[in-house]
């Protein structure tokens, strides 16, 4: 068993695929429709044939209200990891990315910064344990 698609829930489909791909820097990777919306995923440069995240429609508002239950409380859906954080924070807020605080080092664990990807979710950034 292995893990090739996971999702994260978007309000818009056109303006997550340009801020995944314009600011974040994934590649689009898949783009056909599907139902009433597209099967939309997008990967790592550093790894286009690793896992794939769909950018999935929400089409439910049991959805809607999960994904705004999240952010409300500050809870990020996923993460994402980097090699020097530092440099991406920098990186993204000259972007305009909008981050909840300067990363922090979290007591014998990474060093964590979170962001808002415009599309109603928080998302984690943490620098790899190899940096």
């Amino acid at each position: 068993m292995r893990i090739e698609v996971t999702s994260v829930l978007v309000d818009d489909q056109e303006k997550a695929l340009k801020f995944y791909t314009d600011i974040l820097g994934f590649q689009k990777k898949q783009d056909f429709p599907a139902g009433g919306g597209r099967w939309l995923t997008v990967v790592s440069p550093e790894r286009p044939d690793g896992v794939e995240l769909l950018l999935e429609p929400i089409g439910y508002d049991f959805a809607t209200t999960y994904q705004k239950s999240l952010f409300d409380a500050g809870i990020p859906l996923t993460m994402f990891f980097v090699d020097d954080i530092q440099a991406e924070y920098k990186r993204l807020t000259d972007l305009g990315v909008s981050f909840t605080g300067e990363p922090q080092q979290i007591p014998d664990g990474p060093t964590i910064a979170t962001f808002d990807d415009t599309c109603g979710n928080l998302i984690l950034l943490a620098e790899t344990a190899s940096s």
